[in-house]
């Protein structure tokens, strides 16, 4: 078993914790390799040193050490070498992550010896059309909203082409059921089961008391229409990821991608463990 380890550099506890988890791999007999651009910052003894290609051509399993966003980085940039990946928690909540600091011995243990299981998620495919320079993939989330200080804007959201809400607010999350308990729940959408087949719209502030989250059968296209705004009022992104700006009548289109995110996992409840543990706890 070879495991590529990606800390979050940022995380003041990731070089600590990605030792311990070089420790833990090598007395279970996997092989460790990470970025040779993280030597610097991250120099650890037993580990191989690659080129990020090179790392993910030889690679079985991912480790992402930090929170939901370095799982959500790490996923976009690995996309295309369809290699599963673990989380080990180190942020506030970590709903994603199926490994705390406290399970390491036993969870990455059983990775070792290739005890886990594969949890398939679906991806969301964006493109803005007329627009050739951008596209992207998204594993929570596609959000289309308006800068910070700029009034409520007309959205338009169509299925298939066909009207199905017009309203005017600041904006629009299009997620699929993996971050369906992310930006989505916050705004008032409702939290799917992780296998369930569909894609969640839920409006930002929307300025009416009749526009509510709908569920939409995956195979279903979802277009955005932006409304008449100014340069730099409304912008794109997925999974958090820097905003692009949308021109005036601009429409993205969110449709299912062709590629999954396999994640590790050890139990089919772990989405409502963490439910129950991650979300139900912060009240």
């Amino acid at each position: 078993m070879t495991v590529y380890i990606a800390p979050n550099p940022g995380k003041s506890s990731a070089a600590e914790v990605s030792l311990r988890a070089v420790q833990i791999l090598h007395n279970h007999g996997a092989s460790v390799l990470m970025d040779q651009n993280m030597k610097k910052d991250c120099n650890l003894s037993g580990v191989q040193y690659l080129p990020f290609d090179a790392c993910l051509e030889q690679t079985d399993v991912i480790l992402s050490i930090g929170g939901d966003g370095t799982i959500l980085h790490v996923a976009n940039l690995t996309l295309s070498y369809h290699k599963p990946i673990l989380g080990i928690n180190l942020g506030r909540c970590g709903f994603l992550a199926t490994c705390e600091v406290d399970e390491m011995e036993t969870k990455l243990a059983a990775v070792a010896r290739g005890q886990y299981s594969l949890d398939n998620r679906m991806l969301l495919y964006v493109r803005v059309l007329g627009d050739p320079n951008w596209e992207g993939h998204a594993l929570n989330d596609v959000v289309v909203t308006k800068g910070r200080l700029q009034q409520a804007i007309d959205f338009s959201v169509y299925c298939d082409n066909i009207l199905v809400e017009h309203f005017r607010g600041d904006g629009v999350i299009v997620a699929t059921p993996t971050g369906s308990t992310a930006y989505s729940l916050a705004a008032g959408g409702p939290i799917l089961d992780s296998q369930t087949k569909g894609i969640v719209v839920t409006p930002i502030c929307p300025h009416s008391l009749a526009t509510p989250p709908m569920v939409f059968a995956q195979e279903r296209k979802i277009s955005i229409g932006v409304g008449q705004v100014q340069d730099d009022e409304v912008f794109i992104s997925c999974d958090g990821d820097s905003g692009y700006p949308l021109l005036a009548g601009a429409t993205a289109v969110v449709r299912l991608s062709d590629q999954v995110i396999q994640l590790i996992t050890f139990s089919q409840a772990d989405q409502f463990q963490a439910i129950d543990q991650k979300l139900r706890s912060r009240r």
